[in-house]
């Protein structure tokens, strides 16, 4: 992966979160310092006793406390959740902000726009705050021009049907 870029997976295939993990595991072995931070995704993952043996190189978050989906929470519920996953990218932010890592994964930020939490303008700003030398991975399923033209590379992942004969 080229230090200091901004990639996308995107798509509506399965994988863009193993391939954004892919790159981490990879950097981590390279010595370098990755903090994953993770959006509208089930915690049994972030909290599990593996994950958390791959720190301090590398570090994962997610902001959200509940552990239902996001389309099942109360109004009142859904506020409190909103204000955390702001909190998240202002935790993202920092990170950018203070150098705090080499490669930066937002996994499934894109997603927080189509539910209308974040706006592109939002990820603009991440993009913008990133050091030069920071390498960054979104991840999500739905990709607008205006947030696909901010990166250097997009992959999309899909799912392909085929017959055997």
């Amino acid at each position: 992966m080229n230090q200091g870029k901004i990639h996308i997976y995107t798509g509506d295939g399965h994988g863009k979160t193993p391939a954004a993990w892919g790159e981490a595991l990879y950097a981590a072995s390279e010595g370098k310092s990755v903090v994953i931070v993770q959006f509208m995704k089930d915690s049994r993952i972030v909290n599990s006793a593996f994950v958390q043996r791959l720190e301090p190189e590398i570090k994962f978050f997610r902001f959200e406390k509940s552990k239902e989906s996001f389309a099942e929470l109360s109004d009142e519920e859904k506020r409190e959740e909103i204000m955390n996953i702001k909190n998240g990218l202002m935790f993202a932010k920092k990170v950018l902000t203070t150098d705090g890592c080499d490669l930066l994964i937002l996994d499934e930020v894109l997603g927080l726009i189509d539910v209308g939490i974040i706006t592109v303008e939002d990820i603009k700003a991440l993009t913008q705050a990133k050091p030069e030398d920071t390498t960054m991975i979104m991840t999500g399923i739905q990709l607008s021009d205006e947030v696909c033209v901010l990166a250097d590379e997009v992959s999309k992942i899909e799912p392909i049907n085929f017959k055997v004969f």
